[in-house]
C-alpha cells in the first residue's frame, strides 16, 4: 500500500456520505472489542464472578464470529449485504442494551453470543460498501477501514473507562444507543440491495476447503497463535493489573492509539523496507518481547510494568493487522477466489482468538497469574516458525486487496 498515494488526508476528501455512515458504524463495532476491558475487574467485584467466566466474555464472543464469518458470505448472497449489515447492527444494539440490565456473567456471556453474531455480520459486509463507494480506489479504501478500526479500538476502552466510572452498566448502554444511531442512519442512507441474480453465489464450506492449500493452512496457523497471544492481552491484563476503570481505560487507549497509527504508518513503510512476511516476523518477535516483560512484571508485582508492556504491544499488533493478512493472502492459489481463501485463514487466526480468551484463565489458575504472559509468548514462537516454515506463496497483484478485512469478499458483492 502506498502511503504517498494513499494518505489519510487524500482518502478523507472527498468521499460520499455512504463511506462516512458505514465508516461510523464500523468505528462503534470495532469498539465493542475494548469497551469490556477497563470495566473487566468491576464486573468481577460486582457480579462476584470468577474468573473463567470472566474471559469468556471475549472466548464467546470471537468463538461464534469464527463460525459466523463461514455464514456472512452467503447470507449477503442470499439476502443481500445491505440487509446483512443493518441485522448485524441490529443484533448489536438489542445485544448491548440488553447487558445494561443483566444480573449475573452468565446473562452477559449468552448476550456476547448475540453481539459477536451481529458484529460478524456487520463487518463481514461493511467493507463492501465502503470499497464500492470510496473514491480513491481499493487500497484507499482499506486504509479508511484501517482507520476505523483503530479509532473503535482506542475509543471503545476510552468509553468504557469513563462511564464505568459511574457503573459497570453505563458502557453497554452508551454502545446501544450509538449503535442504533449508525443502525437508523445505514438503513436509510446506504443503497438498496439489487437482486440476487446480480451477486456471485457463495457455498458455506468454501473456505474450509480453501485450506486445503499447505501454504495457506500453514500461514492461517501461524496467525492463529499470534491472534492468541494479542486476546490474552485483551483478555487477561485487565485482571491482571486489577486497576480501577478509569486507568485501565487509559492504557487500553493507549494500546488502541498506537496499534491505529502503526498499523496505517508503520506497517507499509516496514513492508516497503523490507518485505511482507520479514516484517511480520519481526513484529511477531517484538510481541513475544512484551509479553515476556509483562509476565515479569506480574512475577514482581509491578503493575506499571504490564501496563507499559500493553501499551507498547500495540505498535507491533498494528504492523500485523495490516501486513499478517496479506502474507496469509500471498499464499492464494488461482484455483481459489482470494475473498474465500481470506475467510479460511479468518476461520483459524479467530478461532486462536477465541480458544486463548476461554483458555487464558484456565492457564492463570494452573500455572500461576504470569503464566498466560508466558504461554503468549510461546504462542509468538510457533507463529515465527510457521511462517519460516511456510516460505513465500505466490506475490500480490498491488493491485489486490491484502489487507486484513479482505476476508469479507468485498469485490464479490
Amino acid at each position: 500500500m502506498s502511503t504517498e498515494n494513499h494518505s489519510l488526508i487524500g482518502v478523507f476528501k472527498g468521499q460520499p456520505r455512504t463511506v462516512w455512515v458505514t465508516a461510523f458504524a464500523a468505528v462503534i463495532a470495532f469498539m465493542g472489542i475494548g469497551l469490556v476491558d477497563p470495566i473487566l475487574n468491576t464486573i468481577r467485584i460486582a457480579l462476584g464472578a470468577p474468573e473463567t467466566k470472566l474471559t469468556q466474555l471475549f472466548g464467546v464472543y470471537m468463538g461464534v464470529q469464527v463460525f459466523a464469518m463461514l455464514l456472512t458470505g452467503w447470507a449477503a448472497y442470499k439476502f443481500g449485504p445491505k440487509r446483512t449489515l443493518t441485522t448485524g447492527l441490529v443484533c448489536i444494539v438489542v445485544a448491548a442494551g440488553v447487558s445494561a440490565f443483566a444480573t449475573n456473567i452468565d446473562q452477559l456471556i449468552a448476550l456476547r453470543v448475540i453481539w459477536g453474531l451481529g458484529n460478524a455480520l456487520f463487518i463481514a459486509t461493511a467493507l463492501a460498501f465502503i470499497v464500492g463507494q470510496a473514491t480513491g480506489g481499493q487500497q484507499g479504501a482499506i486504509l479508511l477501514y484501517e482507520a476505523a478500526l483503530g479509532v473503535g479500538l482506542a475509543v471503545g476502552p476510552l468509553l468504557g473507562a469513563v462511564l464505568g466510572e459511574w457503573t459497570w452498566r453505563a458502557p453497554f448502554a452508551g454502545t446501544a444507543l450509538l449503535m442504533l444511531a449508525g443502525a437508523i442512519l445505514c438503513a436509510a442512507m446506504l443503497p438498496a440491495d439489487g437482486p440476487r441474480s446480480e451477486r456471485k453465489p457463495v457455498k458455506l464450506l468454501d473456505p474450509i476447503k480453501a485450506l486445503k492449500n499447505r501454504v495457506l493452512l500453514i500461514n492461517s496457523i501461524g496467525a492463529a497463535f499470534y491472534t492468541g497471544a494479542l486476546f490474552t492481552v485483551i483478555a487477561w491484563s485487565p485482571l491482571a493489573m486489577g486497576l480501577r476503570p478509569i486507568y485501565a481505560g487509559i492504557i487500553f487507549f493507549g494500546w488502541g492509539l498506537l496499534t491505529a497509527l502503526s498499523g496505517v504508518f508503520v506497517g507499509p513503510r516496514l513492508a516497503e523496507a523490507i518485505g511482507e512476511r520479514s516484517g511480520v516476523i519481526v513484529a511477531i518477535l517484538a510481541y513475544l518481547v512484551t509479553m515476556a516483560v509483562a509476565a515479569v512484571g506480574v512475577m514482581d508485582d509491578q503493575v506499571w510494568m504490564i501496563g507499559l508492556a500493553v501499551v507498547i504491544s500495540g505498535i507491533p499488533s498494528g504492523v500485523l493487522n495490516t501486513l499478517f493478512t496479506g502474507v496469509a493472502m500471498s499464499a492464494a492459489d488461482e484455483s481459489t477466489p482470494r475473498s474465500v481463501a481470506s475467510a479460511g485463514y479468518s476461520f483459524l487466526r479467530w478461532m486462536g482468538a477465541a480458544a486463548s480468551a476461554i483458555m487464558v484463565a484456565y492457564i492463570a489458575q494452573w500455572f500461576g497469574m504470569a503464566a498466560p504472559f508466558w504461554f503468549a509468548a510461546g504462542y509468538c514462537a510457533i507463529a515465527v516458525s510457521a511462517l519460516i516454515l511456510a516460505g513465500n506463496g505466490p506475490k500480490l497483484n498491488e493491485h489486490e486487496v491484502p489487507a486484513e478485512a479482505a476476508l469479507v469478499g468485498a469485490e464479490e458483492f
